[in-house]
């Protein structure tokens, strides 16, 4: 099973790790002539689904260059439209590296730390929904206690809490995919370093 890499999104300097881990993701995995896709999963309708939204949404304020953002408060990519959004994402693009974004449930102790992994994403496994793997790097958001009542937990469970890790999440992405377009150019070296 591929190695998860944990950050606890309030701790200090724990957005330089989060970020410097994405680029070594990207530099490791990702093809120089592929697309960068961000694809965010939830629905707005549930506060402890709308943490891909919401990152979504404040990724494309940010505006990285060079990068394709999918899923937003606006127009979310949730169980619904997720299979027809991931078929048209590889028909307009040919070679995408798609990182998947998605709220989880986990223990007491997990909540408000951001999972980083290699391989794809299982959304709605924590509610049990079926459906299927995406991306190439997932990155889930632990916004709440799993293990009984799941939807009742998402429908309960508070925006702040969901709002800071979207927050980080978004921060982290648009460091990393300036950092990636960078080195594409050659213009620096793309680690970055912390305040200490």
């Amino acid at each position: 099973m591929p190695e998860t890499f944990k950050f606890n999104s309030a701790a200090p300097n724990e957005l330089y790790s989060f970020t410097n881990k994405i680029i070594e993701m990207f530099l490791e995995k990702a093809d120089a002539g592929s697309t960068l896709v961000i694809l965010c999963i939830g629905s707005d309708r549930s506060t402890g689904d709308s943490l891909g939204p919401l990152t979504g949404s404040l990724l494309c304020k940010l505006n990285p260059t060079g990068t394709v953002i999918l899923g937003t408060l606006k127009n979310p990519v949730h169980a619904v439209n997720l299979e027809k959004t991931v078929a048209q994402l590889y028909k307009s693009c040919p070679v995408p590296f798609v990182v998947a974004v998605d709220a989880c449930l986990g223990q007491l102790k997990s909540v408000g730390f951001v999972e980083l992994g290699y391989g794809p994403l299982s959304p709605g496994s924590g509610v049990n929904k079926t459906l299927p793997p995406v991306g190439d790097i997932y990155i889930s958001g632990v916004v709440n206690v799993g293990g009984f009542l799941e939807q009742m937990v998402l429908q309960n469970t508070r925006l702040y809490k969901v709002f800071s890790l979207a927050e980080f999440i978004s921060k982290g992405l648009f460091l990393a995919c300036q950092a990636r377009t960078k080195t594409l150019e050659g213009s620096i070296s793309p680690m970055l370093k912390t305040n200490n």
